[in-house]
């Protein structure tokens, strides 16, 4: 008799799991969300997706059975969007064509550049195409600027670059300087070093490291003045640069750090960029969301009914803690979340895409 009675629980059970998995993946739009939206210069998919729900980072889930919207991010200001619900109930967002009327196939071709991305791309463009951050493995053997055709310590247009190693005339190259080394803070290791762009130039001799003949540039365009020992890469003609962001959750649970802030401020808040201790390697990739949480002051409590925060206890209360009073790490609460756009192997460059208190570089990085 009991074991029809397990398998029934069993089966409940099992059913409830299916049904609260299935009910936990239906978009929930938020009470305060507007039926009609208009979409103003300088929105972005988040910023329209964050009126609606209220986890952002799932808006393809919003557009993706929009029959008249097959790249959701090429709609323009002005365009006018419904909030519909399909026969199951499943919210979605359309373009009322009522009001502004353009055909669908022409908005999908549509290349004007004032279409509505992922993200800004304005703040993040310089690290997609230019901005790096290198291994000491990946530095090792590259080129280097041995000096120029004029005794001078930082060369311009006009001036000739000799190089140590051996390049393929014709071709295009970057100019890098390297700069600070990026330190995990959890392990000490060198994450890798920020790499600047300087200029760009071609080769036009190839150069001989046998011989000990340097090779040959030409300066194409200068952004900071070029010194001796600058790295030579190649350059990337046509670098990708995404409109569109597929935003999700990692695969599995990841917990980092925010090591550093391109802004170098104390404190930072949406759309700044920063620079995170995880990466390839912890299977991030571009697009995957990230909550930012940041603990909350420890307290040391003596079971007196004083209980003081750990950074304004006296010296004896911080000795006092290792006998009988106790340190209590408070829980961690989210401040915001971010969006990863750029991985190397150990590290990655992110944007923030909203805050509820000011980031600060030292809070966690985690996806549940």
């Amino acid at each position: 008799m009991l074991k029809p009675v397990l398998h029934f629980l069993a089966l409940c059970a099992f059913c409830f799991a299916v049904t609260a998995t299935a009910a936990a993946d239906v978009l929930q739009v938020r009470e305060d969300a507007p039926e009609r939206y208009v979409v103003k210069k300088g929105d972005t998919l988040w910023d329209i997706s964050a009126i609606y729900l209220s986890q952002p980072w799932r808006w393809p889930q919003l557009w993706q059975m929009n029959p008249q919207i097959e790249n959701p991010h090429l709609i323009f200001p002005g365009d006018v969007l419904r909030l519909i619900y399909d026969a199951d109930g499943r919210p979605m967002l359309v373009r009322d064509d009522r009001v502004r009327r353009l055909s669908p196939q022409s908005r999908v071709t549509d290349t004007r550049p004032d279409a509505i991305t992922t993200v800004p791309l304005a703040m993040i463009r310089p690290f997609l195409t230019h901005d790096k951050l290198l291994s000491a493995e990946e530095l090792a053997g590259k080129p280097y600027i041995l000096g120029a055709s004029s005794n001078v310590k930082n060369a311009t247009e006009g001036h000739t670059l000799y190089v140590r190693g051996e390049l393929e005339p014709g071709k295009g190259y970057a100019i890098y300087r390297k700069g600070r080394p990026y330190i995990d803070p959890e392990t000490g290791d060198n994450l890798g070093f920020a790499m600047t762009l300087v200029a760009t130039s071609r080769a036009f001799r190839a150069g001989n490291d046998e011989r000990n003949e340097p090779a040959s540039l030409h300066i194409l365009d200068v952004k900071r003045e070029i010194r001796q020992g600058d790295l030579i890469l190649p350059a990337i003609d046509g670098e990708l640069l995404p409109a569109y962001f597929q935003m999700a959750r990692p695969d599995s649970a990841l917990n980092g750090l925010i090591i550093d802030t391109t802004s170098k401020l104390r404190e930072f808040s949406k759309w700044d960029i920063v620079i995170i201790n995880r990466g390839a390697n912890d299977q991030l990739k571009p697009g995957h969301m990230l909550d930012i949480l940041r603990p909350s002051p420890t307290v040391v409590d003596s079971r007196n009914g004083q209980p003081v925060y750990l950074e304004d206890s006296s010296r004896y209360q911080r000795l006092a803690s290792n006998f009988g009073h106790e340190q209590i790490k408070m829980p961690r609460e989210r401040v915001g979340h971010l969006m990863v756009f750029k991985v190397t192997e150990r590290a990655s460059f992110a944007i923030v895409t909203d805050t509820y208190r000011p980031v600060r570089v030292g809070d966690h990085i985690v996806s549940p």
